[in-house]
């Protein structure tokens, strides 16, 4: 699938092949050709990726092909154990997690988890988890703070599911205790945004000693296409909705809303699997360190301090 603005590039790699067809099938010399046409390419992504619109960035969070929860979870683990349940309703499949070995290092890793089909996406409820999928988010937490094991979460979610059923098992509260109880766990919490980060939906897993943000995903309490239903009454004001809400990992930063960006291939995380992995991966582990280094009545008070800070202005 490509968006928008990736067609340019792609018109001139479709270019680029068909010369090389050419080439192979004949003895026409295109080398000085190929070339220039491989650097007007590579001189158009770095232009297209590097000066992207707030709009285009939450275009490229919602990629069908960008990693999920699970994706990560198995690029960078050794070993991963999924547990389910919130042993009071059922098991959420829009939440997973479960015990993971990262070089030799125990962690309970939690996330929203999408759907690449039509079927897995209905089974996963769109990355949208009811009440029972975040009291097994915190039932899971709870398990590693007695077992003192650090926490991974990894956000990737359109928002808390807003249905009937789920407003009648409790979900404003399940999200409340969520909040409540992360700011009070005595294990390293790391939490990294690696698509949409939306709502309560993402804040319900989202207390922790560092907040991360991968380059192209977006934090913000409404999406671009319902900021502009609310104030537009029309969804084709989402671009100037998406410029207003500043939602992008930059704004998140130079507002102090997050502690730090992972920088993504050129492209996009879906363009290197295993290169975004890997830095994920060691961005988790050097945070994890410094944490490590820490009492956990230092960490709890860091963490407090650190979101009573936010929205706080001195003039």
């Amino acid at each position: 699938m490509l968006l928008d603005f990736e067609k340019p590039i792609a018109e001139l790699e479709a270019k680029l092949d068909d010369m090389k067809r050419i080439a192979t099938e004949s003895d026409v010399d295109v080398k000085d050709a190929v070339k220039s046409l491989e650097t007007k390419i590579k001189n158009l992504k770095k232009d297209t990726f590097n000066n992207l619109t707030r709009w285009q960035r939450v275009q490229l969070s919602r990629h069908p092909e960008r990693p999920y929860t699970l994706d990560y979870i198995y690029e960078m683990s050794d070993d991963f154990v999924e547990l389910h349940g919130d042993r009071t309703v059922k098991d959420d499949k829009a939440m997973v997690g479960g015990f993971a070995t990262i070089d030799g290092q125990s962690f309970m890793v939690i996330g929203q988890q999408k759907g690449r089909n039509t079927k897995q996406r209905q089974m996963r409820n769109f990355g949208m988890a009811n009440p029972e999928g975040y009291r097994k988010a915190l039932r899971l937490m709870k398990l590693a703070e007695k077992f003192n094991k650090p926490i991974i979460t990894l956000i990737d979610t359109p928002g808390a599911f807003p249905g009937l059923e789920a407003e009648e098992r409790g979900q404003g509260e399940a999200i409340a205790r969520n909040l409540k109880e992360m700011f009070m766990l005595k294990v390293p919490v790391i939490c990294v945004i690696i698509g949409e980060g939306a709502s309560g939906g993402a804040l319900g897993i989202g207390i922790g000693d560092r907040v991360l943000m991968l380059e192209n995903s977006w934090y913000s309490v409404i999406s671009p296409e319902n900021c502009s239903t609310i104030l537009w009454r029309s969804w084709d004001y989402k671009e100037q909705a998406a410029e207003a809400l500043k939602p992008t990992a930059y704004d998140m930063k130079e507002l102090n809303m997050i502690d730090g960006i992972v920088k993504e291939p050129l492209g996009g995380a879906h363009t290197d699997m295993s290169w975004m992995a890997k830095q994920l991966k060691k961005t988790i582990l050097d945070h994890t360190k410094e944490l490590m280094e820490l009492s956990p009545e230092q960490r709890i008070e860091k963490r407090i301090d650190k979101f009573c800070a936010i929205g706080v202005v001195k003039e």
